[in-house]
């Protein structure tokens, strides 16, 4: 399952823990995204890269470190999809602020197997079931997985 399979056609979502747009791009081809980055380096990059697209009307840029100061249910709401590919430590914070909303898919990208099934405990006790999970081998030579899961609203 392809990242845009897993994301299907949403209206407006976000792209948390976007780094320099690895997957904002992709995602704007079907909708606007609204991309939050920690790093301020990362989020320029991926700033200065949508306007030089002419990507301005369909990709805004947010810096925000997700694990103090997580988007919060109530902003959640605007979105029909969010997708977060956080590092290795994950996204505990940003996924009890997912489990509290009312967004309908998320798309969790994840190399890391625990906090993956810690994240995705999050979200399962808050109402989504997990529709779908498929590894990914992005890491030629290397035993590292990556791992892209869908989950939706019950």
């Amino acid at each position: 399952m392809s990242l845009l399979a897993a994301v299907g056609t949403p209206r407006r979502f976000s792209d948390y823990y976007s780094g320099v747009g690895t997957f904002t791009f992709a995602l704007a081809s079907r909708a606007p995204v609204h991309a939050v980055e920690g790093d301020a380096e990362a989020a320029r990059a991926l700033s200065h890269a949508a306007a030089r697209a002419n990507l301005g009307d369909r990709v805004t840029v947010e810096r925000r470190d997700l694990a103090r100061r997580p988007v919060s249910g109530e902003d959640l709401a605007r979105f029909d999809a969010v997708v977060f590919d956080p590092p290795r430590t994950g996204a505990a914070a940003q996924s009890r602020e997912l489990a509290a909303s009312p967004v309908p898919r998320v798309v969790a990208v994840s190399c890391n197997p625990a906090t993956f099934a810690r994240d995705a405990r999050i979200l399962v006790d808050g109402g989504y079931t997990l529709a779908h999970v498929a590894p990914v081998d992005s890491f030629i030579w290397s035993p590292h997985l990556e791992l892209v899961a869908r989950f939706e609203r019950r």
